[in-house]
């Protein structure tokens, strides 16, 4: 499916998702289907929404940059409604921003959280799970529970579970998209799609289900408590540029944090960038696609060109930044 809506997109010409999948078997180029007993179960509106990982995603754009990040992947038990949310890290104030993404996605609160061992949510001692305390506050404060699935048993959260094969429709656009910006569009897309698709089990699309589930959410908790959950910054990974991608436009960093996690905090126009809480570089939040500060970019080339003398090196680096400004507005 993945692949036909890839197809599709490109050119709706492309014929019906039936037709395709005759061309396929014909071919024989359609994978075998695993064997494994996953039994059904059933849940009230409104009653759980089931949340997982898809872990170390890695994709490249069409123009070389490497990208890798994590799907934070949620599905509400009765209409199998789907949220998609990226995310560099898998921190707990990363789930807690996935997951009230995901509340004002959908406009209100289940009655529980079912996971995993997420070590975000669980503190494991030998055989003996608990929910962290720091999760279980989370959740009071959101008007919810948690449940946590059986020990070796991932398949009790398995409608979230098979909502990660969608993800595997994210495979082509390797090599086919433009940017970070492009890329969350494309995810976005995938689970607008999804959700709008006919469910094989229910036999019809998680939408039309969730106009019958929504009325029994719980309401969101007051947008100030939600907001104190959500940390002022973002973790973004160094380009081998030396920038980072911010609000689309890009800010230097030293060329010594390339391909390292930093994590990037605005304040009162300001961009402050640290790395193991150690400020690295600040910028004024700016419009310009490109912004270089003299120092990172001087440091950059000399590592680059280590034949040119310093007087050479700072008139190369003051003409470029000349034409960056001019460029890249």
């Amino acid at each position: 499916m993945g692949v036909y809506q890839y197809i599709f997109n490109k050119d709706n010409k492309v014929g019906t998702y039936s037709n395709f999948k005759k061309y396929l078997a014909k071919h024989n180029l359609k994978s075998n289907k695993s064997s494994k007993v996953h039994l059904r179960f059933e849940t009230e509106p409104g009653e759980q929404l089931q949340f997982d990982w898809k872990e170390n995603i890695r994709m490249v754009s069409k123009y070389g940059e490497v990208f890798e990040f994590h799907i934070f992947s949620t599905t509400l038990g009765f209409s199998r409604l789907h949220n998609f949310v990226y995310s560099v890290g898998k921190s707990r104030d990363d789930v807690f921003r996935c997951l009230i993404s995901t509340f004002r996605y959908i406009g209100g609160i289940p009655k529980h959280l079912l996971t995993d061992n997420m070590r975000a949510v669980v503190d494991i001692d030998g055989n003996k799970r608990r929910i962290n305390r720091e999760f279980y506050q989370f959740a009071k404060d959101m008007g919810t529970g948690v449940k946590l699935c059986k020990i070796r048993s991932p398949q009790t959260k398995g409608k979230d579970e098979s909502a990660n094969r969608f993800l595997s429709w994210l495979i082509p656009y390797n090599h086919e998209f433009e940017d970070e910006a492009d890329l969350l569009n494309i995810i976005q897309n995938i689970r607008d799609t999804v959700n709008s698709s006919v469910n094989q089990t229910t036999n019809v699309p998680p939408t039309f289900l969730f106009e019958k589930e929504k009325d029994f959410l719980l309401p969101l908790p007051r947008s100030v408590v939600m907001d104190s959950y959500l940390v002022n910054s973002r973790r973004v990974r160094v380009s081998e540029e030396s920038l980072i991608y911010f609000r689309g436009s890009r800010y230097s960093v030293s060329p010594k944090y390339i391909d390292k996690l930093v994590c990037v905090k605005e304040t009162n126009g300001m961009l402050y960038i640290y790395f193991e809480d150690i400020l690295i570089a600040t910028h004024d939040v700016s419009i310009k696609s490109i912004n270089y500060s003299y120092e990172h970019y001087i440091e950059g080339l000399r590592s680059s060109m280590p034949y040119k003398d310093d007087q050479s090196i700072e008139e190369y680096a003051v003409s470029n930044l000349r034409l960056f400004d001019n460029l890249f507005v």
